[in-house]
């Protein structure tokens, strides 16, 4: 957990978007945290939840860091809008994006909106995975762009893909 936060994500652990979810909120910030509280209720118990963070990088100590270029290769039609890093790496061989990445940054791609606030639910937004959304019957993914924050030197010693 990093000391400050800049977002907070909840999600209910079944899937139910939280409008559909009945559940009144005590907190819902990245300082406070969540906090739903049965007594709060007034028809049912509060839902099991799961919450992440997003965090400013970097927490590399002295390291120097950077971020990639942004990358949209993807649009929301179809099933979602999928920026994995799997299918960013094959798109863009050799193109600085590092073996490790420590942190994603993910916004829309009309409004350059944080992902973060758009209240949508994403299904991997992670480094290692990369960002992907999936349309669902009471969602429509928005348009995203991701980048990655990577140690600099992998930039400098990233392997140039053969041709």
């Amino acid at each position: 957990m990093c000391p400050n936060p800049t977002a907070i994500e909840v999600a209910t652990v079944d899937g139910i978007s939280l409008e559909d979810a009945g559940n009144t909120f005590a907190a819902r910030d990245h300082i406070t945290g969540f906090i739903c509280n049965n007594d709060d209720q007034e028809t049912c118990l509060c839902r099991d939840y799961k919450v992440r963070f997003v965090c400013s990088p970097p927490f590399c100590g002295k390291q120097k860091m950077c971020w990639t270029k942004w990358y949209d290769r993807d649009n929301p039609t179809g099933t979602g809008d999928w920026e994995t890093l799997e299918l960013l790496r094959k798109e863009n061989p050799g193109d600085g994006i590092c073996p490790r990445p420590t942190a994603i940054e993910s916004r829309t791609v009309d409004t350059d909106t944080p992902a973060s606030e758009t209240g949508q639910q994403f299904i991997h937004y992670s480094p290692t995975e990369g960002f992907a959304c999936m349309n669902l019957p009471k969602q429509t993914c928005r348009d995203y762009k991701v980048r990655f924050w990577c140690p600099c030197y992998d930039f400098l010693e990233a392997p140039v893909a053969e041709v």
